[in-house]
C-alpha cells in the first residue's frame, strides 16, 4: 500500500485524475472500476477537461461501477446511473453501451447480483478500481460485518452510512436502506486499486484501513493485502496516521 499525502481536496483530485489518465494513455481499452459520492467528483471534472483537450480518450474504455441503491430506477436523480452520467459519462466520448452499474431497479436481488458478477468477470475485472472510503471503513457499500463478502450482494446500509448519504437527499427519509454492491473479493481482483480520502471525518477510517488489523469490521483494511494499492489522502484524512 502506497500512501500519497496531499494538502487538500483539489490536490487529491488532481493526483487521482493523473493516475486514471495515465492508465488510459497506457491502455486505451482499459476496464475501469468507478465510484460515486462526493469524493471522486473533482477527479471526474478534471478527467472531463483532459478529454476535451484531447489528452485522453474514452471511446474504447469499459466501466463497471461499484454499487447502486436498491429500488431506484436508472433515471432517478439519486441513482448512481444518473450520477455517473451527470458527472462523467455524458461529458466524455464514452460509448454508453460500455458503461455498467448494478441494476438497482431489479427487485430480484439474487438475480441482479449474479448477473453483475458475470459481467465483471467476463470483462476480466478492472485494470484500475477507484474507491472512496466511508466513515465506518466501508468500501463500495461493503459495511462492517463478520466476514469479507466475495461477490456482488445486497446489503442493508448501516445508520452511519444512511446519515452520511442523507446530505445528498432533500429528505433523509428518502435515503434507500439497501444497495447492491461489488464484494470485497471482487474489488481485490482488480489489478490496481486507487483509494481517495479527504477530510477529518475520514481520519479514523483511513488509519484503520492503512495501519489497523485486517478485519471485516473495517472492510477497507483488506486492501493492505492488495499487491498494488495507492491511497491519495489529504492532511486532514491522514491526521491520525504516522508521517512517513
Amino acid at each position: 500500500m502506497r500512501i500519497i499525502r496531499v494538502a487538500g481536496y483539489e490536490e487529491m483530485s488532481s493526483r487521482a485524475a493523473d493516475v486514471i489518465a495515465a492508465q488510459l494513455i497506457l491502455d486505451p481499452r482499459s476496464v475501469l472500476g468507478l465510484a460515486t459520492g462526493t469524493t471522486p467528483v473533482g477527479a471526474y471534472r478534471l478527467l472531463v477537461e483532459k478529454n476535451r483537450r484531447g489528452e485522453i480518450d474514452f471511446s474504447q474504455v469499459r466501466t463497471y461501477n461499484l454499487d447502486e441503491y436498491r429500488g431506484l430506477s436508472h433515471d432517478d436523480s439519486q441513482s448512481y446511473h444518473y450520477f455517473m452520467a451527470d458527472n462523467l459519462f455524458k461529458h466524455v466520448n464514452i460509448d454508453m453501451a460500455n458503461t455498467h452499474v448494478p441494476d438497482g431497479s431489479d427487485p430480484d436481488a439474487e438475480s441482479a447480483c449474479r448477473a453483475y458478477d458475470a459481467m465483471v468477470e467476463e470483462a476480466g475485472y478492472p485494470d484500475l478500481q477507484l474507491l472512496g472510503i466511508g466513515n465506518n471503513g466501508h468500501i463500495g457499500f461493503n459495511e462492517p460485518a463478520e466476514g469479507f463478502p466475495v461477490g456482488t450482494h445486497c446489503v442493508d446500509l448501516t445508520p452511519s452510512t444512511i446519515q452520511a448519504n442523507s446530505r445528498l437527499f432533500d429528505d433523509p427519509d428518502d435515503v434507500p436502506r439497501q444497495a447492491y454492491t461489488m464484494g470485497v473479493g471482487t474489488i481485490m481482483k482488480s489489478r490496481r486499486v486507487l483509494v481517495l480520502a479527504s477530510g477529518a471525518a475520514k481520519a479514523d477510517a483511513v488509519r484503520a484501513m492503512c495501519y489497523g488489523p485486517v478485519v471485516p469490521s473495517c472492510p477497507a483494511s483488506a486492501l493492505q493485502l492488495h499487491p498494488d494499492c495507492i491511497v491519495i489522502a489529504d492532511e486532514a484524512a491522514l491526521a491520525r496516521c504516522p508521517e512517513e
